[in-house]
Order: structure tokens, then sequence, then C-alpha cells
């Protein structure tokens, strides 16, 4: 009963937030001040409209996209292939590489701000999209290695072993045979590094600095900006359905693949 009941209540209060923010989207903003718990007297389907264009919510919902989707990309691969690496071969040094990448972990990114503005802007990377997507796949690293190193420990030894007798190399076992059997390991990691990187905001602050910046801003720093400018007359409407929009993908990505991302956890944990 008491389990039960703390997870009832952990669902609550993450959904009921979740849900009060959709109601207030299509709602008026006269609505929203004066009956914030009510329901909207009818959809005003136009607030998603006038987030999406005049308060540019879907370039920054672009720009997010583009960052997430590349630093995803190159964080899953390089990941990948360095904790199975770790995992499954044996050499000097690999317990240090491990735990160079744990350490990782547990180092606060508020430390790295300054030195990391001048080596990005040294490297001409200032305010671009490429910067912003090799520094968040360089700060997913540590957790995606930590975690599939894990993973890869618990996949069987034995048909890495017949791959290799029929003729496979180590490119092959890995592309072919491994990367397949670890689908679920990655499909975890994947929503994890996902969430940390679509709502990430004080990265982008830092980061995205220089003339015309404000263009490539991303879904966080809008909707700050959006809710920071407009202040006591700002458009509430709009400001909750750009809130939605932020939401959505990440609703839909979890709603996908909850069970990949449950037996991704059960097998991580079984050593």
């Amino acid at each position: 009963m008491l389990s039960h009941g703390f997870l009832i209540g952990w669902a609550v209060l993450t959904t009921v937030p979740l849900l009060w923010a959709m109601v207030s989207s299509l709602k008026s903003d006269t609505e929203i001040l004066s009956d914030p718990w009510g329901l909207p007297s009818s959809l005003r389907w136009d607030n998603f409209a006038r987030a999406w264009s005049d308060a540019h919510i879907g370039r920054y919902f672009l720009n997010s996209a583009i960052v997430v989707t590349g630093a995803l990309i190159l964080t899953m691969l390089l990941g990948a292939m360095a904790a199975y690496v770790l995992a499954r071969y044996r050499f000097r040094g690999n317990r240090f590489v491990y735990y160079a990448f744990v350490g990782g972990m547990m180092f606060p990114v508020f430390l790295a701000l300054v030195p990391l503005f001048f080596v990005v802007r040294n490297l001409g990377l200032l305010g671009t999209l490429p910067g912003l997507i090799l520094v968040y796949a360089a700060y997913s690293l540590p957790f995606t290695v930590f975690f599939l190193t894990a993973f890869y420990r618990t996949l069987p030894s034995s048909v890495a072993e017949a791959a290799m007798v029929d003729g496979c190399g180590h490119y092959g076992l890995f592309f072919r045979v491994m990367l397949p059997m670890a689908r679920p390991g990655l499909v975890s990691v994947a929503i994890f590094n996902f969430l940390f990187q679509w709502n990430q905001y004080v990265l982008p602050i830092v980061l995205m600095q220089g003339e015309g910046a404000e263009k490539r801003w991303v879904l966080a720093q809008g909707l700050t900006a959006l809710a920071v400018n407009e202040g006591y007359q700002g458009d509430y409407g709009a400001l909750f359905a750009g809130m939605t929009i932020a939401m959505l993908p990440v609703l839909i990505g979890y709603v996908a693949f909850h069970r990949q991302v449950q037996s991704g956890l059960a097998a991580g944990q079984m050593r």
C-alpha cells in the first residue's frame, strides 16, 4: 500500500502540471487569470498559431530539433562504440578510461561555463548550432558510456564468439551483431539524453552569443524570452501554447518507447 500510494502521488505531481499547461493553452488570457483551474469556454487553437509565428516558437523548435538530432546521433554513436570496447575488451588502461567517463558525470556544468565559453569562441563556433551540438554531445557522453557499459556486459558472449568463428570482423561484430542486440539499452539512454538536451537552458544561454544569435535560440531560450519580455501584458495563451509545443516531443517519444525504456533499465540493473 505504501509503495503504490507513493507511485500514485508521484504520478499526480507530474501529470497535473502537464495537463494544466495543456488546458491553459486552449484558454483566453482572461480565463487564465480569472479562472486558472477551470475548463476553457471554447477551444482557442489560434493560441498555437500566434505562438508558432508571432512568438517565433516555430523557429526555436526547428533550432532545437536540429541541435538535439545532431547531438543525439553523435552521442549515441560515440557512446555506444566507447562503451562496447570498455565492456568487451581487456586492455591496459581500461579501468582508467572507464572511471574517467564516470568522473565526468560528477563534474558540474556550472564550473566549466567560463573556460567552455573561451574554448568554443576560439574554435569559431560561438553562437552557432554546430558548436552547441558538439557541447551537448560532450556532456552527454559520460552518462551514455556509464549506462551502456553495464548493459553490454549483460549480453551473451557466446553470440559474439559464434560470429567471430563465422568470420565476422570486429567492426562487423559491433555493427551487425552487438549493436542490434543492445537496442533496448540504446533506446533507454537515448530517451534520457533527449530529455537532457531538449530541456537544456544553461549551455545555450552561455554559448548563443553574438550578432544575430537570437535567430539560433533553442526552445528553452525562446520561451524564457517570451515570458520575460512580455511581463504583465503578456500573451499567456500563446505562452502556454509554446510550452505545450515544447513538451509534446518528449511526451510522444516516451509513449512510443516506454516499453524499451523499462526493459533497458531492467537489463542494465542486472550487473
